[in-house]
């Protein structure tokens, strides 16, 4: 069974999301079983958008994997155990079927959502972006398709985004001008 099936109630037809399970992925998968299904999907669903973020430079560095964690942790009541688990599940597919999975994930963290979830996990991940003190213009970039997969405005992810400013690559060594977003 995919994790996608597991975690998202995917059935196959989706790209990336066949294959057998490894013990590993079976161990994590049944830790997370404890969980009601809507908040267990919720929860990946958010952490798999974080990894998507943090992958989005083709690297997850130690200290982008560390806050995620404690974003788990905090946004989702994880104990570090559990967080961990999650990041780490998040982490793998990223890297094995990113871009075949990213929009499906996405699409399914809307769906269940509210405006304000979104806009929260939209700080989140900018906050892991940050994490290594600079955000790639590929992952200000993923931030952007995000947003509007989520349908946010424009003046929102702005907004998010501001609060990052000195953190964006595109700006660093550059002076701070009104016009610059």
């Amino acid at each position: 069974m995919s994790l996608l099936k597991k975690l998202f109630g995917i059935e196959g037809g989706e790209a990336g999301t066949g294959g057998s399970e490894t013990e590993t992925m079976r161990r994590i998968t049944a830790a997370l079983e404890e969980m009601e299904p809507e908040k267990s999907r919720f929860i990946a669903a958010f952490a798999a958008t974080l990894s998507r973020v943090a992958h989005a430079d083709l690297d997850i560095s130690e200290t982008e994997t560390r806050a995620m964690e404690k974003i788990i942790m905090e946004r989702g009541l994880l104990p570090e155990e559990q967080a961990i688990l999650v990041v780490q599940i998040a982490k793998s597919q990223s890297r094995l079927f990113g871009g075949t999975e990213n929009y499906v994930v996405t699409r399914e963290f809307a769906r269940m959502a509210s405006r304000e979830q979104k806009l929260a996990l939209l700080d989140c991940l900018f906050a892991v972006s940050a994490a290594d003190d600079q955000v790639s213009l590929a992952e200000d970039n993923e931030i952007r398709r995000i947003a509007e997969e989520f349908k946010l405005d424009h003046s929102e992810f702005i907004a998010a985004r501001a609060a990052y400013r000195d953190y964006l690559s595109v700006l660093k060594g550059r002076p701070v001008d009104a016009g610059d977003d």
